[in-house]
């Protein structure tokens, strides 16, 4: 792969400045009174702004890849984009967390500077193309939500919620940093040179030579298949992919529902950003033993994802194993993306978009959720939603909406992105995948449904109205457009996750 290199600052200036954002967060909130602390949230959404403006400039430089010190990271499209969502949910979650943490009185800074933390992180994972880069950049996105997930101190099921996950979140690192480890000594023990006949003076953790190294061995060398193996375990894990799922209705029920809403989208987005710059590029070569694989992950992510989900009556227990079943339709792209010789560009645009599309309504569902929060009120069960039309039209006609584009109903964003992988399942012979894609859209509508029944046929359990503030009026307000357009008219947002594919398309030599 043809990377030219520029200045290296200007690669990593977005995360530089959500770091320094961070940072003057944690000095200033010593400064702050117990008032003012929302000023802490204003600091780190100025962040985001200047990160997303030197996310923006970055676009200048072309389409083509660029790198940056010494070819360990690459500013490309693929990064763009998958920057782009996160910096989004970020400043989405920021909106919703300032009411939330007044009522759970736990409005702290750090709470602001981890997210920004995090965000680095994720952003590290898409745009690193070494090995030691992209695992620096998953642990430290993984240690800011073991905090985040523990945040409500004084509650017990936060604080089990954050053990469960740091403890099986280790097991699960330990297991990538093994792959990786494995990988690092397939391109060691590679015979590699350069045009010139001298030893490469590239890192044998660089991408480019993983995937040299693996190309020669081939996919049936017994190391290769154990290295491969071992990252996409490590790397399922962090999506929830079944059998890797059992951390997230706990994590999902027990941390603060802001968190929560953030570990979805952005957790999943970030570990799927890394999973495709692997499986497109370094494991390109070995691919074809791994594509019945995945598709029966992705089979099982439905199968437990939907069948759990019916018979959840907490919220964020439902969401937790309906996120896994979109988890499967995420994986049922991938398979679609990696099968023939040049791949399939329907699949990657279907995996792209349903990423997108994923983050504002799943996002959306939550914030229904922590509207509905209130001194003495948790709002997580079902039940709590009883009457949401008659107490909030506005949040019970929300609701509806990130329900139906959850579910896969048309005209909304969640049926165009699974439109696209179904389609290119077909267009990939996949056709079971493809029946069980489609099958698995009825037990979904059933336990949405349960939700928006309760929220639309039941007497109100309470006379509790629930109440939103500006900013928390503005995120939905975003969200619901985004979910709503890009159903309606989804052509532009199509470009846009186009607009992504730049580094396959090259990577597959069109």
């Amino acid at each position: 792969m043809n990377i030219a290199f520029r200045h290296d600052f200007f690669m990593i200036l977005p995360e530089v400045q959500l770091a320094l954002f961070g940072l003057a967060i944690l000095i200033l909130d010593y400064l702050l009174g117990v008032k003012e602390k929302a000023f802490n949230a204003v600091v780190a959404m100025f962040g985001v702004g200047f990160s997303g403006y030197s996310l923006f400039r970055l676009r200048a430089l072309g389409p083509d890849a660029i790198g940056g010190f010494a070819g360990s990271i690459i500013v490309d499209p693929f990064f763009l984009f998958f920057g782009m969502i996160f910096l989004v949910a970020t400043a989405l979650v920021i909106l919703l967390s300032v009411r939330y943490l007044q009522i759970e009185d736990e409005h702290h800074g750090e709470y602001y500077a981890l997210l920004l933390f995090a965000t680095v992180g994720m952003m590290f994972m898409a745009s690193g193309y070494d090995l030691i880069v992209q695992f620096l950049g998953l642990e430290t996105m993984a240690i800011s939500f073991y905090i985040l997930t523990g945040f409500l101190r004084h509650q017990r099921r936060s604080n089990e919620a954050a053990v469960k996950y740091l403890l099986l979140g280790a097991f699960s690192s330990g297991l990538l940093a093994y792959g990786f480890s494995l990988l690092y000594g397939i391109s060691a023990m590679a015979d590699l040179s350069g045009p010139d006949g001298l030893p490469l003076q590239v890192p044998r953790t660089n991408l480019d030579v993983v995937r040299t190294a693996l190309a020669l061995r081939g996919p049936t060398d017994l190391l290769v298949m154990l290295a491969v193996v071992t990252v996409a375990a490590g790397l399922f894990f962090k999506v929830a992919a079944v059998p890797f799922h059992q951390w997230a209705p706990d994590v999902y029920e027990g941390a603060p529902t802001t968190v929560t809403a953030y570990v979805s989208v952005a957790s999943k987005t970030a570990s799927f950003a890394l999973l495709l710059r692997l499986f497109l590029y370094a494991f390109w070569p070995v691919r074809v033993n791994w594509i019945e694989i995945i598709g029966a992950v992705a089979v099982a992510s439905l199968t437990v994802g939907n069948l759990a989900a019916i018979t959840q009556s907490n919220v964020k227990r439902l969401l937790a194993y309906s996120s896994i079943s979109h988890v499967g339709y995420i994986l049922l792209g991938l398979v679609a993306a990696l099968s023939g010789p040049d791949g399939n560009e329907t699949g990657l645009q279907g995996v792209a978009f349903y990423l997108f599309a994923y983050a504002f309504m799943t996002i959306g569902a939550f914030a229904i959720v922590i509207l509905l929060r209130r001194q003495g009120l948790i709002g997580n069960e079902i039940d709590d939603m009883n009457g949401l039309i008659k107490r909030s039209p506005a949040a019970a006609v929300l609701l509806l909406i990130f329900m139906l584009s959850l579910a896969g109903i048309p005209p909304l964003a969640g049926f165009v992105g699974k439109y696209y992988i179904l389609l290119a399942l077909v267009q990939t012979q996949h056709y079971y995948l493809a029946l069980f894609g489609a099958l698995y859209i009825v037990p979904a509508l059933y336990y949405y449904f349960r939700i928006v029944e309760h929220a639309w046929l039941r007497e109100p359990s309470g006379e509790v109205r629930p109440q939103a503030t500006a900013g928390q009026s503005l995120a939905l307000a975003v969200m619901c457009f985004v979910t709503v357009a890009a159903g309606v008219y989804p052509e532009p947002f199509i470009r846009l996750a186009s607009y992504s594919l730049v580094l396959p398309a090259s990577l597959f030599g069109r």
